[in-house]
């Protein structure tokens, strides 16, 4: 009952604030502010990166959930395979294990940084301190082929992909159930297993760590299967293609924590993973979960992202941004404070339960606040690269 009542404030909150949207340029996700949430347990046995999954580890933790259209959660058609995944960490290494199911493996970029999401691939994105900033993405295929780069920040805000950026010890592994780039047979599927060293995570994560932590509390991660239509010519596999335009037919997008729109940039719409420190209860593991205060941080900066387009300029005049005088949220002190200042803005924005601000600027850019703190325009980590 209650995740029916969160779903329909947020309902209420997209009718409100959205119904523009199918004219505006600039894209906003169509489904309600809602994401994955994840416990990953320590691991309690040495783990062999293969693909497998075999150890004690990984079979106390149940699968997740199957992954979903990235457009919504309940989208239809729903993915053709299933893909499902596994977290868990030591005090070096954030570890995933993936499983997804497959009729036919297909994989041929060979070469480290190829571009391989132009085949089937599967993707992490890794945010560790939510602040849409400064995030990991790495992507493997079935033959191994990793591709790995960091992005300053997404791409609608004018981020920068850093291509030659690297994840120094990574550990990674494929498992194939069943032949790779074989149409005469009918595949299984594959396995993923990834070791993500703690010391790349923590070089993009602004938070400051216990003495002797070196991993954080928690992380903000989604995952993404890429996944093509296929048809066999000359007894190889190639994409299908429209009939119409001879191109080919769009690639399918499947991932853990929907995002309302195919984009996965949008990283205020990823899953959230705390890291346990005991023993995890079954009904522990994965859940959904929602954020107020960061849903409508984001409001805000969807609105001045649709306002500027037409206007070549930020406002801090609500009724002009077309954001309601009211939202379903009674921790929520709205509406926000708006400080224009210079060629962007400020957003301060208060949860009176949860006791702390929220800080979104132009560029996205998320900062946690002191409860009603006073405006700080010090130059901090991560503010303001132009």
């Amino acid at each position: 009952m209650k995740r029916d009542l969160t779903v329909s404030c947020s309902l209420l909150l997209l009718s409100l604030l959205f119904v523009f949207n199918t004219s505006a340029e600039f894209p906003v996700p169509q489904i309600p502010f809602e994401f994955r949430t994840a416990t990953a347990p320590s691991v309690i046995d040495s783990l062999t990166i293969d693909g497998r999954g075999d150890e004690q580890t990984w079979q106390q933790i149940p699968w997740s959930d199957p992954f979903v259209d990235i457009r919504g959660f309940d989208y239809n058609p729903a993915p053709r395979h299933e893909t499902r995944i596994k977290m868990a960490w030591d005090d070096e290494y954030f570890y995933v294990l993936a499983w997804l199911e497959e009729p036919h493996l297909w994989a041929t970029y060979d070469q480290h940084d190829m571009v391989i999401y132009h085949e089937n691939d599967f993707e992490v994105f890794i945010d560790p301190d939510g602040d849409l900033h400064n995030y990991l993405e790495l992507e493997i295929n079935a033959l191994g082929t990793t591709w790995d780069l960091m992005l300053t920040k997404p791409y609608r805000d004018n981020g920068r992909a850093i291509d030659s950026w690297e994840i120094p010890g990574l550990k990674s592994a494929i498992h194939l159930d069943g032949t790779l780039n074989n149409p005469s047979d009918t595949d299984t599927g594959w396995g993923v297993e990834l070791a993500i060293p703690w010391d790349v995570i923590n070089e993009v994560d602004n938070r400051e760590h216990s003495p002797g932590q070196t991993s954080p509390l928690d992380l903000r991660v989604n995952f993404s299967r890429v996944q093509w239509q296929l048809e066999v010519v000359d007894g190889q596999y190639v994409k299908r293609t429209d009939p119409d335009t001879g191109d080919p037919l769009p690639e399918d997008n499947w991932v853990w924590s929907a995002q309302g729109l195919i984009a996965m940039h949008y990283p205020e719409r990823w899953g959230f993973v705390g890291l346990a420190q005991t023993t995890v209860q079954p009904d522990q593991f994965w859940r959904q979960s929602t954020a107020p205060l960061r849903e409508m941080a984001l409001s805000v900066y969807y609105a001045q992202k649709r306002f500027h387009e037409e206007n070549d300029k930020y406002t801090s005049d609500l009724t002009a941004l077309s954001l309601p005088e009211t939202v379903p949220y009674t921790q929520i002190e709205w509406p926000p404070e708006i400080t224009v200042v210079r060629e962007g803005y400020l957003v301060d924005l208060y949860d009176s339960f949860e006791r702390r601000g929220l800080r979104i600027r132009e560029d996205g850019w998320l900062q946690y606040l002191p409860y009603h703190t006073q405006y700080n325009f010090k130059p901090v980590k991560g503010v303001r690269s132009r």
